[in-house]
Formats: structure tokens, C-alpha cells, sequence
């Protein structure tokens, strides 16, 4: 069993920043991808950002240019720069990782105020 546990959400105003973390219960070298979702109320779960192993990273046309994903296989941790933060970046957003099976952390809220 695998648990993923967010940090660093919080209450920030339109064009400023927060970084997201996710410390894994155990070593993430063999998962295949890790990443971050996120979820506004009323509307689907979506992609956020999420690094394949062994590949670059993929963002979502929505976050391109703002947000910043890493990995850190050492410390089991995959954090999320998130700069230049809208209002419609608000969402509780879900840490992601990929084994045998599909993992999700509890969720961490963010909201971007005006």
C-alpha cells in the first residue's frame, strides 16, 4: 500500500504563489508516472502536470508556462511551482502516482483570490 500525502495548498491572491508537495509512504523510483490533478467544484477532475519515468514532463494547456513539476526519486517527493496564480486555478488538486496500480493523495485546497 502506497500513501501520497499533499502539502502547501492554501489562500493566495490572483498573481502570486504556492508550491505544492507530495511525499510518497515509500520509494517512487519504480512508478511510472507521477504527477498532479486537480478538481474545481462542479467540474471533472483534470490534468495538471505529471512526469512519465524517464521523460519530460507534460502540462495541462491551461497551467503551460506557469506551472513547474519535479521529481525527486531521492527524497519520494514531487513537488508543483505553481507563479502568475488566476482565480480559476482554484481547486483542490490531488497528487498522482502510477504502480501496479493507480494512487491519489487526500487532496490539498488552493484558492486563488481576486
Amino acid at each position: 500500500q502506497v500513501q501520497l500525502v499533499e502539502s502547501g495548498g492554501g489562500l493566495v491572491q490572483a498573481g502570486g504563489s504556492l508550491r505544492l508537495s507530495c511525499a510518497a509512504s515509500r520509494s517512487i523510483v519504480n512508478f511510472n508516472v507521477m504527477g498532479w490533478y486537480r478538481q474545481a467544484p462542479g467540474k471533472q477532475r483534470e490534468l495538471v502536470a505529471i512526469i512519465i519515468s524517464g521523460g519530460r514532463p507534460n502540462y495541462g494547456d491551461s497551467v503551460k508556462g506557469r506551472f513547474t513539476i519535479s521529481r525527486d526519486n531521492l527524497k519520494n517527493t514531487v513537488d508543483l511551482q505553481m507563479n502568475s496564480l488566476k482565480p480559476e486555478d482554484t481547486a483542490v488538486y490531488y497528487c498522482y502516482g502510477r504502480l501496479q496500480y493507480d494512487y491519489w493523495g487526500q487532496g490539498t485546497q488552493v484558492t486563488v483570490s481576486s
